[in-house]
């Protein structure tokens, strides 16, 4: 674990500095084990952390430290084979009915098919803004990062360093932003038959069980929510107001173009009122 240093300057919450923390590295020290019963394993002398799933329960962890906004990575490496009816997940969230969630969910599919990488956020305790993509490579033949830069401009979802999605703050147009409620990172391999494979219509083989995915190089870089406050020296973190170049913003509509599957955004029968506001902003 590193801090960097804390400027004696203004500082961007409440006048009280907290500096950056980078983690990165160490499951040990990181994260907590939260369910499983044994079925979650560090590895590798914290270097790896690999999630289980049969038929009786899956497993999962979450950060030990909370954030208010940060650049966050995890390398994964999903269930091979034929993972029909699993879901591995790194995501964000707050807790409570009017929580904040950022997800990655990974839907695994029969052998030979693509897996589906399904993203939502949720603000104030609604979500509904499901885009899901196919990727470009096999994501259970080796580890790929996956990471999610939260910031007060936007959130980006990104796959090796290539944007695939973002969420603008769009508060001057009505649309809640996550601003204010911490957030720890979490990670959960589990059984979700009933909807995640073609709508539900493909099962879990059980015979296949058990399911594992791997992860590694957990690296946050955030504000770290502490005794109710948490802020960060102002301009001592890249992050903190990043934006998308136009290198980025071409790659990002090149994924959009090729590979996303669905777009709430695009599917107005959810709607019948008319689309979310932040669909039409320009």
């Amino acid at each position: 674990m590193a801090s960097s240093r804390a400027s004696t300057a203004a500082c961007f919450f409440l006048a009280l500095c907290l500096s950056s923390i980078a983690l990165a590295g160490n499951f040990y020290q990181d994260v907590d084990i939260t369910w499983g019963d044994g079925r979650a394993k560090i590895l590798d002398d914290g270097q790896l952390l690999m999630l289980s799933l049969d038929k009786y329960s899956g497993s999962g962890f979450q950060s030990r430290n909370q954030y208010l906004y940060g650049k966050f990575d995890m390398q994964l490496k999903l269930v091979p084979g034929d993972s029909a009816g699993t879901v591995a997940t790194f995501y964000l969230s707050s807790q409570g009915n009017t929580h904040d969630e950022i997800d990655f969910e990974f839907l695994g599919n029969l052998s030979g098919d693509p897996y589906v990488v399904h993203t939502n956020l949720y603000t104030q305790g609604k979500g509904d803004r499901e885009q899901q993509f196919y990727l470009w490579f096999d994501p259970t033949m080796d580890f790929h990062t996956y990471s999610v830069l939260w910031n007060p401009r936007h959130i980006v979802f990104s796959v090796d360093g290539t944007p695939i999605r973002e969420f603008r703050n769009r508060e001057s147009a009505g649309v809640p932003y996550p601003k204010s409620q911490a957030m720890r990172a979490y990670a959960s391999l589990w059984d979700a038959d009933d909807w995640a494979t073609r709508g539900g219509l493909v099962k879990t083989d059980w015979s296949k069980a058990p399911f594992t995915a791997s992860y590694r190089n957990y690296t946050a870089n955030g504000c770290v929510w502490n005794s109710g406050a948490s802020s960060c020296a102002m301009g001592s973190n890249s992050w903190m107001w990043q934006e998308l170049d136009s290198n980025a913003m071409n790659r990002l509509k090149w994924v959009q173009k090729n590979y996303m599957i669905y777009n709430y955004c695009t599917d107005p029968k959810r709607f019948p009122q008319g689309l979310p506001p932040e669909c039409n902003a320009s």
